[in-house]
């Protein structure tokens, strides 16, 4: 590999006038593309097998008009009651001009005898129900804004009016421009310090932020093909600027040492991208693989932001192997120009600063570096035991987004659970069967009121709402669902030629998280697998790839602990603009898992080569391990500070997975790269001493040699050329 990725760099450098322009035309091309057709992001909880999914084929096969379901416009009255001559003309006025629209099926009117449930009790809110030809996978973001904007263009100042449903959640995702700007300020600064140069702190930057450029512009044109989850973009944007810059980080600090040991830039621009680029190959395959692997789960919500997240990886890490060699030799010397006076790393060898002297310590100690480790991560994670994984509602958005606003006049018109209502669809054998089950849910505990059943033409199908007295993220809510499903459907139909199945959003993020607790095992262990048998092929050792995957669960464990005690536990949750507790979101901890197994490669890698390197040249084990942590520890650290600072700043993203998704990922990362790899790793190692490289003779004959960072290519070049 290292040959290749050598002749590629060369290519890309010695054509880098046609390399750098070509980037910049792909950028602007799939830029202006993308910004042209727009978004067409959605959730899909489809799945096959559950009783949700069963509801929802139901509805799609005989009552095809409402397979997209409505969406609520909530209207309240600023003065008087809805009923009120004058807000009567107001609500019709907005059913008017949105029904006038294009892509709109109908909106029904609140004020007739069929529909006299969509006003309260008090008479103060009322709701119409829209329903869209689009659905939530075709809704473009455009005319999601167009109707909304009609929508309270209408209202004008005489009614408070809040759209609900899909279409309202389309339009509330908070963006996340801020959360990338203080993300790219504060890896601005850390480079700076890292390397005590304007020009070089730049040349990270610029390959992270073109590489996201391309990712997002790519993720967002298949949106038009594929349904991708809503989250997914800002998911891949925190995987894809974190990396991006990491990755370039690497080459750089690579590429500065072989010009301090007298390569011309060109030179050591390729051989940066052949050795560091290497190693960036080679964790970032694993990070792709890991996060591919969740397609085996069988979750199309899941796999979408896997495979949206190994687009933003893969397009990194082709960036810092192509693009960024040719600006590196194209900056040539100048990359050590506009210096700055802060304290930084300038030594080839990285041994002239404090981690040296830390690497001894640990050598000295690793009994009490150990059991220190394992003691705080053991703290950390102990919470995960009370871990349980739910779906929030739309309360723990911010009070300023559409979807928070129809939740809460909702709730105060009709009660909280009319924001989670359950779909009940019945395959009827006989209708006298519907309505008694009818009159038997609307007595379960924890129903508040059914409405009444539909049937379709030929009477062979039949649907109704079940309206919770609870929120649907209320753990209370799964519980009536339970009811429902084991006890008061089965007792009630048993005998009858009819079935019943619960879906709607609550009911299927309720078998989602099912699902994933089924699922969580095996995506574990098969990653895990795959992580042990490359570490086995790269550095030709047993131990050493155990005790990685090892470390790795320890440092999820500690990751998902914290994740379970500030949101579900809600631990200093209005410290990270939270009311409160949340629920852990179902799909979380599969995919914080393939991510974080993925990303910790990147440090195990960077780390185990300079421990290998440094022992296959002195066989001296506790040397090597001092030798490796005080070459990497350094750039480990930076690199983890820069994914830590990118992680945490969508923090401040409104969105409550999103923020779920940065503590996890930032303090995960943080404590993987500090505790875990800087003290746990060597320490074990130190321990462990010649057995860390016991190899059996007829596993070394079997296995192909990989040399990850090229150190034996360039060996033999140079041995070569004497």
């Amino acid at each position: 590999m290292t040959g290749r990725l050598y002749s590629l760099a060369k290519f890309c450098i010695r054509h880098r006038r046609i390399v750098m322009p070509v980037w910049l035309l792909v950028i602007v091309a799939i830029t202006w593309l993308s910004s042209s057709l727009g978004s067409q992001f959605a959730d899909d909880i489809s799945l096959p097998g559950r009783d949700s999914q069963a509801a929802t084929d139901l509805v799609d096969q005989k009552f095809p008009d409402q397979a997209n379901g409505t969406n609520p416009i909530v209207f309240k009255a600023k003065d008087g009651k809805i009923t009120d001559s004058a807000n009567q003309q107001a609500v019709d006025k907005v059913i008017k001009d949105v029904t006038a629209m294009d892509g709109v099926a109908s909106a029904n009117s609140p004020f007739t005898p069929q529909t006299a449930g969509q006003i309260s009790k008090s008479q103060e809110i009322a709701y119409s129900n829209l329903t869209l030809d689009d659905g939530p996978g075709d809704l473009s973001n455009e005319d999601a804004d167009d109707y909304v904007n009609t929508i309270h263009d209408a209202a004008g100042d005489q009614l408070d009016v809040a759209v609900g449903g899909y279409l309202g959640e389309q339009v509330s995702k908070p963006s996340t421009e801020s959360s990338e700007a203080i993300g790219l300020a504060v890896a601005m600064i850390v480079l700076i310090f890292t390397f005590g140069s304007l020009i070089a702190m730049g040349m990270p930057i610029i390959s992270a932020l073109a590489g996201l450029l391309v990712s997002m512009g790519s993720i967002t044109l298949l949106s038009h093909v594929a349904t991708i989850s809503t989250t997914s973009p800002t998911l891949a944007t925190m995987i894809g600027l974190g990396v991006g810059i990491d990755y370039a980080l690497f080459v750089v600090t690579r590429h500065r040492a072989a010009m301090s040991e007298g390569h011309e830039p060109p030179e050591a621009a390729a051989r940066a991208a052949a050795t560091a680029g290497g190693a960036v190959v080679f964790a970032g395959s694993t990070v792709v693989v890991a996060l591919l692997s969740l397609g085996l789960a069988g979750i199309p919500l899941v796999w979408t932001l896997g495979y949206a997240a190994a687009i933003a990886v893969l397009v990194a890490m082709v960036t810092a192997i192509t693009l960024l060699p040719a600006m590196l030799a194209g900056v040539g010397h100048w990359i050590e120009r506009l210096r700055v006076p802060l304290p930084h790393d300038t030594s080839a060898d990285h041994k002239t600063h404090g981690w040296q002297r830390w690497a001894e310590g640990v050598a000295r100690h690793p009994v009490i570096a150990v059991v220190g480790a394992v003691l705080l991560l053991a703290v950390i994670a102990w919470p995960v035991f009370d871990m349980k994984l739910g779906q929030e509602d739309d309360s723990a958005l911010p009070t300023s987004t559409e979807t928070r606003q129809a939740y809460d006049l909702t709730t105060e018109g009709f009660g909280v659970g009319d924001n989670g209502p359950f779909l009940v669809a019945v395959d009827v054998g006989n209708p006298k069967d519907v309505d008694s089950l009818n009159k038997a849910v609307a007595n379960t505990k924890g129903i508040s009121e059914v409405t009444p059943p539909a049937f379709d033409e030929k009477q062979t199908a039949a649907i109704f709402n079940a309206i919770p007295t609870t929120a649907p993220s209320d753990w209370a809510t799964q519980d009536t669902l339970d009811r429902l499903r084991d006890d008061t459907i089965p007792n009630t139909l048993k005998g009858t030629d009819s079935t019943a199945d619960v879906g709607g959003t609550t009911a299927g993020y309720v078998d989602l998280a099912d699902e994933i607790s089924e699922k969580l095992p095996k995506v574990i262990g098969l990653v895990v697998l795959f992580s042990f048998l490359v570490l086995v092929l790269a550095f030709r050792s047993v131990f050493v790839p155990l005790q990685a995957a090892v470390m790795n669960l320890l440092s999820i464990a500690a990751a998902y602990g914290l994740v379970t005690a500030v949101f579900q536990k809600g631990w200093g949750a209005s410290l990270i603009g939270l009311d409160g507790p949340v629920p852990v979101v179902s799909f979380l901890p599969l995919v914080m898992f393939a991510i974080l197994f993925g990303l910790s490669m990147d440090y195990e890698v960077f780390l185990l080569t300079q421990i290998k390197e440094a022992y296959t040249r002195s066989k001296d084990s506790d040397n090597a391990v001092i030798t490796g942590l005080a070459k990497s520890g350094r750039v480990i650290t930076s690199a983890a500070l820069i994914m830590v600072a990118v992680f945490s700043s969508f923090v401040l993203n409104g969105d409550p997975v999103v923020k779920q998704f940065g503590v996890g990922l930032a303090f995960a990362v943080a404590i993987d790269a500090t505790v875990v790899r800087c003290l746990l790793v060597p320490a074990v190692m130190v321990l462990m001493k010649r057995l860390n490289w016991w190899f059996p003779h007829w596993l070394d004959r079997a296995v192909p040699k990989v040399d990850i960072e090229g150190n034996e290519y360039f060996d033999k070049r140079e041995a070569d050329a004497r």
